[in-house]
């Protein structure tokens, strides 16, 4: 079905009609000018991210499903990554012509299963066109005690270093995802220039003993779960922020807001066998890929020193390093205990378009 038989205002309530509010905090939701949430006794988080076709994603292998979920997740990370709860979602959407209302049913059934796994209520946003693409906005709003807020200004010397699940494999999904793109555009090329009449060959890409990356690719995870672990074992991290544009680009973040330095250790870097066997098949360093590669939406977060043990006994959490003196710097050291200077070479989405 074409958009435009629906209009803005018939899609909204296609898409959003049985959407019912599951928070205390959400007076009010889709359906007037505003939402009305009512915040008396906790401090209001606000985060909001912006995913750009040919920038952010690619329609040619992630699916509107998977992109609506990955849209979703990417936000409701930040507000984890603050040790906050998320309660609120916003949508924007701007689409061109070339997109269904099937392709938006898709889409929300994406984005609302991210929002029902985390217990987050949709309650508004917009929806225009676009002549250039698919461009998607998203603002998540979310609630802390004042206590409870983790910024990334925290860090002290001697805190532990930590982080959630293992690193790199978001990176490795997505070369992946690459090489086969380039191996199906070379078939056709070379299809439509024996053949150029005929329809398109049919081609299946090699995924095979790969399923784990392309997840964490295409339908990565906030991690709620590790901010629920932390509570339950009574750790409050000093400093937090989620793994999105890579660990080394994070890492600097917060010893330049903390005013510290640091040392991780390459042995320590939590690296699943998947990932490790890409990067090899790929001719990639899997420590550079780990560091640099960005996606992973785990978290990273320093804790006093006392909580050792208690940081030990939690399963998914992995000690990488420690804080240090700000004159020490920031500093990679090597399996064979050589010293490396951390470089911020993460994903910078601006330094694409110099």
């Amino acid at each position: 079905m074409e958009i435009a038989k629906l209009g803005e205002f018939g899609l909204i309530e296609h898409l959003t009609h049985d959407i019912r509010p599951q928070n205390a905090s959400t007076l009010y939701g889709i359906g007037d000018d505003c939402a009305v949430m009512h915040y008396p006794d906790t401090e209001v988080l606000v985060t909001s991210d912006m995913l750009m076709e040919g920038i952010h994603f690619d329609l040619t292998y992630i699916s509107m499903r998977n992109l609506g979920y990955k849209s979703a997740m990417v936000n409701i990370s930040d507000i984890f990554a603050m040790n906050g709860t998320p309660r609120q979602l916003i949508v924007s959407i701007a689409l061109s012509k070339r997109f269904t209302v099937e392709d938006l049913e898709d889409f929300y059934q994406g984005l609302r299963a991210a929002c029902v796994k985390w217990n987050v209520d949709i309650v508004g946003g917009d929806t225009t066109s676009s002549y250039t693409g698919l461009a998607i906005s998203i603002t998540c709003i979310g609630e802390a005690h004042k206590e409870d807020i983790v910024y990334r200004k925290g860090a002290h010397d001697t805190d532990l270093i930590c982080v959630s699940g293992d690193l790199g494999a978001a990176y490795m999904g997505l070369q992946l995802l690459e090489r086969e793109k380039a191996v199906y555009y070379q078939l056709l090329n070379e299809h439509q220039k024996k053949h150029p009449n005929e329809p398109e060959p049919d081609f299946q890409p090699d995924f095979a003993g790969k399923e784990y990356l392309l997840q964490r690719q295409l339908e990565p995870d906030a991690r709620g779960d590790i901010i629920q672990k932390l509570r339950e074992a009574g750790i409050r991290p000093t400093a937090m922020m989620d793994i999105s544009d890579g660990l080394s680009s994070e890492l600097l973040h917060i010893c330049k807001q903390s005013n510290v330095g640091c040392r991780i250790f390459e042995k320590n870097l939590p690296i699943d066998y998947q990932t490790a066997v890409m990067a090899e098949e790929l001719n990639m360093n899997v420590t550079t890929c780990a560091l640099n590669g960005g996606e992973d939406y785990e978290l990273l977060f320093t804790v006093p020193i006392g909580d050792h043990e208690k940081i030990e006994e939690i399963e998914g959490v992995k000690l990488i390093g420690h804080i240090t003196r700000v004159e020490l710097g920031a500093q990679l050291v090597s399996r064979d205990g050589q010293e490396f200077e951390i470089t911020a070479q993460g994903w910078n989405p601006l330094k694409t378009q110099e």
